[in-house]
């Protein structure tokens, strides 16, 4: 008899603090109408009331858009580290998130196409089983999206000398299509006078596109700055090459 009592007793507890909890938890409605009180806006229809309303949730708004701005900093951060460490796929994706937060952030399309040309080059079909075209078709996508970026990157700042490089190492060296590479990096020569990296990459860019004499002197250009010796043994080698192709078609 007191075992029954027992469980009847236990019985009623539990069914009483299971009815007070449902019956305390806030639904969606209740949890607006707190908000509503705690601010004390209700549903404003005069322009008096708009602009009190709007002066009110500013407040919360402008904290909510700081952690946002916040997130995607950290993204790019988090990339970066990713770059450094040269996890190219990690790299891209958090710098891909960092762009839904910045969208009109030049370095962030720079480090997207960094890190496309980067994975363009490791893409394989690990299965080895797949079609032949489709890692190759991969790669097409990714060498795109790089020119993509960059050509973004620059949309936003004209004066990115950074991509105008990457740009022009892409159009020369990777896409075969060295013609669009010349005015990227005449501009970027225009201002980074010295930059002996670049006048290679210019230089053969001429070559490719049979300006034999322009290509010339941006050897000697290089054989002039004298950056260091395995350059200049570089560029007098590539100066020979150009040399004999003038020659040889009669130019």
């Amino acid at each position: 008899m007191r075992n029954t009592l027992n469980k009847a007793i236990f019985c009623t507890i539990v069914f009483s603090v299971s009815f007070a909890v449902l019956s305390c938890a806030p639904s969606y409605n209740t949890v607006k109408r707190m908000q509503k009180i705690e601010e004390g806006v209700h549903n404003p229809t005069t322009k008096e009331e708009l602009q009190e309303a709007i002066k009110k949730f500013d407040a919360r708004a402008l904290d909510l858009a700081t952690t946002e701005a916040q997130v995607g900093i950290w993204y790019k951060i988090l990339g970066t580290r990713y770059l450094d460490q040269q996890l190219y796929g990690k790299a891209f994706e958090c710098f891909q998130k960092a762009l839904t937060y910045y969208p009109d952030n030049a370095n962030l399309y720079y480090y997207v196409a960094l890190c496309a040309g980067y994975l363009a080059n490791s893409t394989m079909d690990f299965e080895a089983n797949g079609p032949a075209s489709s890692s190759i078709e991969k790669r097409q996508n990714y060498l795109r999206l790089a020119e993509t970026a960059y050509i973004r990157a620059l949309g936003i700042n004209p004066k990115y000398y950074r991509a105008m490089y990457g740009l022009g190492v892409l159009y020369v060296f990777v896409l075969d299509e060295s013609e669009k590479a010349i005015p990227h990096l005449e501009k970027f020569l225009s201002v980074q006078v010295k930059d002996t990296n670049a006048m290679f990459v210019l230089a053969r860019a001429y070559y490719m596109n049979y300006d034999f004499d322009k290509a010339v002197a941006l050897y000697d250009r290089i054989i002039e700055l004298k950056p260091n010796a395995e350059k200049v043994k570089e560029a007098e080698a590539n100066k020979k090459t150009v040399l004999d192709a003038k020659f040889s078609q009669g130019k």
